[in-house]
């Protein structure tokens, strides 16, 4: 079987399990043959080796089980970059980069800012904004040691020095300590949402989607911990569910934060919600 034929059957074996039946095709097919995605097109007639057939077919089968293919291939693309993803970590999704966006509307490039990113799993936030703000400190948390391990991987792997990473709850590692900018894409949907059986979601960890009966409880520990850990005029920033902006701005007025305001992605639904230290606040303990 050639590359072209390969392409062809593949889309028809995953007609109905995907939205994207020729893309997952095309990676999976790549991970076996371990070309770049040029190879497909220069290359359509060249046929496959007994090994690269048997290989191509077994992420096939497991795509059409259901399985994420950023999981099958072990990398997924965020922002300028890729990096591994496994089954310890979240999908990275171009709906987070919103908060990427948002941290360079607010802040020079060249600032020296201290900036967390809680939750990170495999490091996508905490990447981006070192790579983006090369003079600042950043700081990665996660509870998951497993998570923290691969956001580490992938840190070393763009050869990034200004990302420290710390193994804990939100910003209990951080007693003392004050940030400029603190970002998040914490657990947001409810434990009876239907949408949890359904699709990629179905193969994520479920502690990294979950939070409590309405989805809100670690964006009221992360507020409630983050005013205490802000520089004075210092940013927090949260992903979250597309109907839950006047929940998340309720909680973030409510311990305190100003210039509270919800940002929309690139679908018009609300996604991120920033809130702001007040610059006539008591410093933190």
């Amino acid at each position: 079987m050639n590359i072209s034929d390969f392409l062809q059957s593949g889309c028809e074996v995953l007609a109905g399990v995907t939205d994207t039946p020729r893309l997952d095709v095309e990676l999976l097919l790549l991970k076996a043959l371990g070309k770049e995605r040029s190879y497909l097109y220069t290359w359509p007639e060249q046929l496959l080796t007994d090994e690269q057939l048997v290989i191509a077919k077994q992420l096939l089968q497991r795509r059409q089980k259901g399985e994420p293919v950023a999981y099958i291939i072990g990398r997924r693309d965020f922002w300028d970059f890729s990096v591994e993803v496994t089954s310890a970590t979240l999908i990275p999704r171009p709906e987070t980069e919103l908060l990427v966006e948002l941290a360079l509307q607010k802040y020079d490039q060249e600032a020296v800012l201290d900036i967390a990113d809680l939750g990170t799993g495999s490091g996508i936030l905490a990447i981006a904004l070192a790579r983006e703000f090369p003079d600042s400190a950043v700081y990665a948390v996660d509870l998951s040691k497993d998570a923290i391990e691969v956001a580490r991987r992938n840190s070393e792997s763009l050869q990034l020095k200004n990302i420290a990473f710390k193994c804990g709850s939100w910003l209990e590692p951080f007693a003392g300590k004050a940030f400029d900018l603190i970002v998040s894409n914490p657990p947001y949907i409810e434990d009876t949402d239907d949408h949890l059986e359904q699709g990629d979601v179905r193969f994520e960890p479920r502690s990294a989607l979950v939070s409590g009966g309405d989805g809100l409880g670690d964006i009221r520990l992360i507020a409630e911990q983050a005013i205490s850990h802000l520089k004075f005029g210092g940013v927090l920033a949260v992903e979250h569910g597309y109907q839950q902006g006047k929940a998340v701005r309720d909680i973030f007025v409510a311990v305190g934060l100003e210039k509270v305001e919800t940002e929309q992605d690139l679908q018009g639904h609300d996604r991120v919600t920033v809130g702001h230290r007040s610059l006539s606040d008591a410093s933190p303990e």
